[in-house]
């Protein structure tokens, strides 16, 4: 019998382990649609712009809206034709929002540009759901590394998609900015390649360790300390790097005179940093418990907005950038494993969706602050919303700390 569950594990872990890879690799190729619409989003907004510049970053504003809209349509589609075929139409999704982000560049139009970002950010929306794709297929103690492989996908998506800007956006000169949107065409759809051989449980991971157990009620979930901590540190740390990253390029080309390739570069490093981590992030997480890597992540948040008020130097922005992106890989992959162990199997697509739907329409609004926030009031205050967020979050977490001195997630 201790054999027989002794190889039943091991399938279990090897299947995990497969599942990962082609989520990694679905997810290293997917995540290039992040880093480029906000390498050349709000600078390519403020382009298109004749009056109201604080509009510029709307377009990143529509593609944050677009997740939160993403995140139920992949839920929607998960319950009705499974996972596997959802990731699939997800790349379908992103092919067609890159479609009319080139067209509304060819025709200089701020809103259908607006509207096509918003399609790409719905795929993104499918993109986020690999996380937890990832840890529901997993046994509870693989739940961390597999969460974390999937974002380090994000360390090809980090070169990939810069890149892309730099060498293919002059392509269709003098319209800036075309040819990096006509490249996510192949890119998004060989995605679906990696999706096909997946075979992912419908209803949570392969451990049984809550079988039998009747589902609870989403109030009585969410009203969880561990879920109210690990939601709200996840929402802050995603939040708070949306605002800055957006914002980010636009004072760099627009109020410093950097070059939009530099302003580029800088996002590069930041998404690096956002997901280099990860291949350690789960080994941390289970060695010190996930509330500690949480905490480690908002004092690299702080330390961002204390480089980046120091002075409008490039090294201020890109040292800014690459502390904004570390505070967001400890911060959000820790969230998300408090987040994931707050639910059951059979609780997790209600859950997460709710979560997902809170997360992405937070950062949309934290995206369109962005904008007007710089626009009114100037980098410095950017750097200073930073402050008090992270304050309540370091005080939820000791407090969940006090209660359950070591989790690993």
């Amino acid at each position: 019998m201790v054999a027989a569950a002794v190889d039943d594990m091991g399938s279990a872990l090897g299947e995990a382990r497969r599942n990962v890879f082609l989520l990694t690799a679905a997810q290293a190729i997917l995540g290039v649609v992040g880093p480029i619409c906000f390498a050349v989003g709000g600078v390519a907004g403020y382009q298109l712009l004749a009056d109201d510049k604080s509009l510029a970053t709307a377009p990143l504003t529509a593609y944050n809206v677009g997740m939160a809209l993403g995140v139920i349509l992949v839920a929607t589609l998960s319950r009705l034709i499974g996972r596997r075929f959802a990731f699939m139409v997800g790349t379908g999704i992103a092919a067609v929002g890159a479609a009319i982000a080139a067209v509304a560049l060819f025709r200089e139009s701020f809103w259908l540009f607006a509207f096509g970002l918003s399609v790409l950010g719905s795929s993104n929306g499918f993109t986020q759901k690999l996380r937890f794709a990832a840890a529901d297929a997993s046994p509870s103690f693989y739940k961390p590394k597999a969460i974390s492989w999937i974002l380090g996908g994000g360390i090809v998506s980090a070169v990939l998609g810069p890149q892309i800007v730099i060498f293919a956006g002059d392509l269709f000169a003098p319209v800036a900015f075309v040819g990096a949107f006509i490249a996510l065409l192949p890119i998004c759809l060989l995605a679906a390649f990696f999706f096909a051989p997946l075979r992912l449980p419908e209803q949570g991971v392969v451990a049984s360790e809550h079988h039998g157990q009747a589902a609870r009620s989403l109030g009585e979930i969410v009203r969880s300390q561990r879920f109210i901590t690990g939601m709200v540190c996840g929402i802050s740390s995603y939040a708070l790097m949306t605002f800055m990253m957006t914002g980010a390029p636009v004072a760099m080309v627009v109020g410093c005179g950097f070059s939009t390739e530099l302003a580029t570069l800088g996002i590069q490093w930041h998404v690096l940093a956002m997901f280099a981590p990860s291949f350690f992030t789960g080994w941390l997480i289970t060695r010190f418990g996930a509330e500690r890597i949480v905490a480690c992540g908002l004092l690299l948040l702080m330390a961002c907005a204390a480089v980046a008020h120091m002075g409008l130097e490039l090294w201020n922005f890109w040292g800014a950038l690459v502390l904004l992106g570390l505070g967001w890989n400890f911060g959000f992959i820790g969230s998300t494993a408090i987040v994931a162990g707050s639910y059951r199997p059979q609780e997790a697509d209600k859950v997460q969706a709710f979560h997902d739907i809170i997360l992405f329409t937070t950062v949309a609004l934290s995206s369109f602050a962005s904008g007007k926030v710089l626009s009114v009031y100037g980098w410095d205050m950017l750097n200073a919303v930073v402050w008090p967020v992270t304050t309540v979050c370091l005080v939820l977490l000791f407090s969940l700390m006090r209660r359950r001195p070591r989790t690993a997630g």
